[in-house]
């Protein structure tokens, strides 16, 4: 009898995993049956912008954290796929860096030759409320239609979570922050920065999100923009108007205190400290939990859920490659449920992820980091027909940028960088990043000629 599978999630790993096993069944696999089960009203996950924070159309919890102005903060020749070229996409060269819109339409275009066949497997608007396993080994998977209000519980062999780990944010608390007498918003809930035009404005974290949304807010009038750093400065020579400061310790009032006992006014506060994972579909012994790491806390391969491996995560690690890393995951996710990836035994599984692990531990910067994730990508493509990604010089792109992230945080995005798949040097854009408006993927593509 052919295996059932729930999908949950359609965003872009969701979506590299029904093109995955399309692939394999035109060429003669037999697939399992795949319901996808997708709570926004189209596919493409974190990349679809809804300009409400908080509840959606439907009342759920906005999923996106996309903002209006967002262009992406890598190269896209660290994220292309090598079956699917951005030359051959768009039909032209285009420039390093890319518009939210442009991005998207990139991600979609690459499942169009395989979309009229997957698009039908998933439900959308339509939220997994529960997944409860069964005596006879399987699950039952209640869900809703957000449209008819329509529950309905149905059982399925296997269940794989592909929600992504970007949609709960993580709030801190620190004595004393609800005297802040202004706006304390977390990045999620951000889509433009008009709101803090003429502002004292205090962004909290000083990841690559951190650093371009404190940008975007300075580069929209800002009256000053501080970024406060956790573990180590930022090495970034900021422009008038911007500067960085430690970790925060705490609030009085309008008043900052940071870690070298510094102070300092503030009008508002924009926390860029990420999310956590959470998963409230799924019973606890399911569940993953912990920080978002290269290597999740009880998952074998970044993918099996260790505890019971019917259950099998995709883009629940940290991303580096993105979508690559995503693709790679998927192909292997689809091999373990055609049974052409044994899944080894308890002691087996426990010992790679022990190893993994330990090496995680002894990062000790970006190069590192991009060695680890490059080495796993290859780890898990070795065991599938996944389109090869050179790491090494993908890794060696990311390094670039993060190189002229340091000697300009406004120009870095006037950088052309090389397809590590077609050699293509992109094309420079005509308009410098810091003055670019939120380009629509039509006026993206019209300073382009063909």
């Amino acid at each position: 009898m052919r295996e059932r599978v729930a999908l949950i999630g359609a965003g872009p790993s969701g979506m590299a995993l029904l093109r995955s096993l399309a692939l394999a069944e035109d060429a003669g696999a037999a697939v399992p049956e795949v319901v996808a089960f997708e709570r926004q009203d189209d596919w493409g996950g974190q990349w679809n912008l809804d300009w409400r924070t908080g509840a959606d159309r439907h009342g759920e919890p906005v999923h996106s954290a996309m903002y209006r102005d967002l262009w992406i903060n890598g190269p896209k020749e660290c994220m292309e796929y090598p079956d699917y070229p951005f030359d051959a996409h768009f039909g032209r060269a285009v420039s390093s860096y890319l518009p939210r819109e442009a991005m998207r339409d990139y991600i979609v275009g690459r499942v169009a030759e395989v979309a009229g066949r997957i698009r039908p497997q998933i439900r959308f608007a339509t939220a997994v409320r529960w997944v409860q396993p069964l005596d006879d080994g399987g699950f039952g998977v209640t869900s809703e239609d957000l449209v008819t209000r329509e529950a309905v519980t149905e059982r399925f062999d296997r269940v794989v979570v592909a929600t992504g780990h970007f949609h709960t944010p993580h709030l801190p608390s620190w004595p004393g922050v609800e005297t802040f007498p202004g706006q304390v918003q977390h990045a999620h809930d951000y889509r433009s920065p008009e709101p803090y035009t003429g502002r004292r404005v205090l962004v909290v974290g000083s990841s690559y999100s951190g650093q371009d949304l404190a940008l975007q807010l300075h580069r929209a009038g800002a009256a000053h923009v501080t970024t406060a750093y956790r573990a180590r400065p930022q090495d970034i020579a900021w422009p008038a108007g911007m500067d960085e400061a430690p970790e925060v310790q705490g609030f009085d009032g309008a008043e900052v205190t940071f870690a070298d006992g510094s102070t300092a006014e503030y009008d508002a506060v924009l926390l860029c400290t990420g999310y956590r994972h959470h998963y409230p579909f799924l019973p606890g012994e399911l569940a993953l939990a912990g920080p978002n790491l290269l290597a999740p806390f009880g998952l074998w391969k970044g993918v099996v859920w260790h505890a019971d491996p019917r259950v099998l995560y995709l883009g629940a690690t940290q991303q580096l490659f993105t979508l690559t890393l995503l693709d790679a995951q998927a192909f292997f996710a689809r091999d373990v449920l055609l049974g052409r990836v044994p899944v080894p035994g308890d002691e087996e599984r426990r010992a790679d992820m022990d190893a993994w692990f330990e090496r995680m531990t002894r990062i000790d910067g970006p190069p590192a980091a991009l060695a680890y994730q490059g080495a796993y990508i290859q780890d898990l493509s070795s065991h599938t027909d996944c389109p090869e990604v050179d790491v090494e010089a993908v890794a060696r792109t990311f390094l670039e940028m993060r190189d002229a992230r340091i000697e300009d945080v406004r120009t870095f995005r006037d950088r052309r960088h090389r397809s590590t798949v077609t050699g293509t040097l992109a094309a420079a854009h005509p308009v410098p990043w810091m003055d670019r408006p939120d380009d629509s993927l039509e006026e993206y593509l019209r300073r382009f000629p063909a």
